[in-house]
């Protein structure tokens, strides 16, 4: 007589297995029955007059027509004007505070804010600076911070 090649853990884990695939689909049950959000109506969202979204449908009352040459698709044309005046924005201006020739860094506080700028010799454009100088750079972000690039005298 031949034994048998179930084993007892074998047996165990089947029945494990078994377990978990019930209890598995019970909680699919349970997901099904206390689901939300039924029906469509209930899914669907409308657009106010503000441009927010809402549940209610919108006030025709309220509809404004908008012209077809209103509607502007590509960036607006930038005069001349602008461009020198997004040039202006773009540079600040400051005083060194210290600068250290031998070392080639130094820093530079904003007029404006008083915030202290770190700046290197490789982003200045003319000459040298020494401290007091008043001079005009952009921003960059760098490693540690935000760093005064472009850098010239006034």
């Amino acid at each position: 007589m031949a034994k048998s090649q179930q084993t007892y853990s074998k047996t165990e884990r089947e029945k494990k297995r078994i377990k978990k695939r019930e209890e598995k689909l019970k909680r699919k049950e349970e997901r099904k029955a206390n689901s939300v959000g039924g029906n469509f109506e209930d899914m669907i969202a409308y657009v106010d007059h503000n441009g927010n979204l809402t549940d209610t449908p919108p006030d025709p009352s309220l509809r404004v027509e908008v012209e077809l040459e209103d509607i502007q698709i590509s960036v607006p044309k930038t005069t001349e004007e602008d461009k020198i005046a997004a040039e202006e924005a773009k540079f600040r201006k400051g005083k060194v505070s210290f600068f250290d020739h031998s070392k080639g860094f130094g820093f530079i506080i904003d007029t404006e804010n008083q915030e202290k700028y770190f700046v290197h010799v490789s982003g200045i454009l003319d000459g040298e600076l020494n401290e007091n100088d008043k001079v005009a750079y952009e921003l960059e972000r760098g490693q540690k911070g935000m760093n005064a690039v472009r850098v010239s005298k006034i």
